[in-house]
């Protein structure tokens, strides 16, 4: 399906799906019951599958080269340490170097992602790394589906489908089809969030859980899905559900850092792994501004200037965010994730594709969009599409290090 095609857009508004929620209370979240089932979504599914695809046949025109397949290409980098913990478990012991210093450990990965891809490899043709690829492409369209749903609850119809048609093209997309944890992780936070907009606390504290189990930044949903669990609690909605929602939603990330301390034998044993064998680290946003003031002055890489733009793009997005009082709880989950992305000391070519599962940030824009001409829906998608697959295509090709 070509971007110039998206019929798949609704043109009309319903009086059921597409008229926009009527302001709730401050603190309080809409009240309307849209219907978010698959024959509601199939679009923004299909749509973003189809912008998806287009990225894909980029990068297998344009991006491979001798050696250097598409699966290859979409399976390398974390993909492989992925695929690594699924075939042969984590390391005992942070491993050394010949000269005694720590080096990397697979310990600093989250478990839900390459145990799933251990339950499906069995199943699937090819390896573990096909399994995780496979795994990444189903848990989009999941995802998907998770930002149609909160779009549409919020929004409209129409604000659902543009909310998961964006977030197929952000600059850093082509991590959305590589065997990485982006697609999960983003789909258990979606579908987290939404539950909590529509209150049903137990859910949301389950997939928070295992959000946490996914990704460091599961810290993020966990402030969101904790902070509107307590308010619920202390305005007594709901009775019981909130608490249990607030204390079930930690124990993913909680569980694992308390695993690998056990594992290396020292309560700060993932920090220890992450600080001292990984070299990532938080500070005062130093690194970051120091980074960013030495692309104004010095030799200018694609990678960085686009990963600047983007961690700009999302600040401002973020404050705009923080407007939609229905919305507060997404506006946590992203502003934690920004704060953690711009306080992160190291890896400044990451901070793009650390982003992707901010996807609130997108909701301004989908909104936006929304009430917009589809001629102005499709030259946006359209532009954003050649522009992600470029930079895709870059990312997979001269780029050296991991997108």
């Amino acid at each position: 399906m070509a971007v110039a095609d998206l019929t798949w857009i609704p043109a009309q508004r319903s009086p059921e799906h597409d008229v926009p929620a009527r302001a709730a209370p401050a603190g309080d979240f809409p009240a309307p019951r849209r219907r978010v089932g698959l024959r509601v979504a199939w679009p923004a599914i299909a749509g973003y599958a189809a912008l998806r695809a287009i990225g894909l046949l980029a990068l297998a025109f344009f991006g491979t080269g001798p050696h250097r397949d598409l699966w290859a290409i979409l399976g390398r980098y974390d993909a492989g340490w992925y695929a690594g913990i699924a075939t042969r478990g984590y390391d005992l012991a942070i491993p050394l170097h010949p000269d005694g210093s720590l080096a990397t450990t697979n310990l600093a990965f989250f478990p839900l992602y390459p145990g799933l891809i251990a339950l499906l490899d069995p199943v699937l043709p090819g390896d573990a790394a096909a399994a995780g690829i496979t795994l990444a492409w189903l848990a989009g369209l999941v995802a998907a589906w998770g930002l149609f749903a909160i779009g549409t609850h919020l929004h409209s119809r129409r604000a659902g489908v543009l909310l998961a048609a964006l977030w197929a093209v952000v600059p850093h997309a082509m991590v959305e089809s590589m065997g990485y944890t982006e697609t999960l992780f983003t789909a258990l936070c979606a579908w987290s969030l939404f539950a909590v907009l529509r209150r049903h606390w137990l859910t949301a504290g389950l997939l928070c859980a295992l959000a946490g189990l996914t990704r460091p930044t599961g810290a993020a949903l966990i402030a969101a899905v904790g902070l509107a669990a307590l308010a619920a609690g202390l305005t007594r909605r709901d009775g019981w559900r909130p608490w249990a929602a607030g204390l079930i939603a930690p124990i993913g990330l909680f569980g694992y850092v308390v695993w690998v301390g056990h594992r290396l034998g020292r309560a700060d044993g993932y920090f220890h792994v992450q600080k001292d064998a990984w070299k990532m680290s938080y500070d005062d946003g130093g690194y970051t501004l120091g980074t960013a003031r030495t692309l104004l002055t010095g030799r200018v890489d694609l990678a960085y200037l686009m990963c600047a733009l983007v961690l700009l793009a999302a600040i401002v997005l973020a404050v705009v965010l923080s407007a939609n009082r229905r919305a507060w709880p997404l506006a946590v989950f992203s502003l934690v994730i920004v704060a953690m992305v711009f306080f992160g000391d190291g890896y400044f070519h990451a901070k793009g594709r650390l982003l992707i599962p901010a996807f609130p940030l997108l909701l301004p824009i989908a909104t936006g969009l929304a009430g917009a001409h589809r001629r102005t829906m499709i030259s946006v998608l359209t532009v954003l599409a050649v522009i992600s697959a470029i930079y895709g295509v870059y990312l997979a090709r001269f780029w050296t290090h991991s997108p």
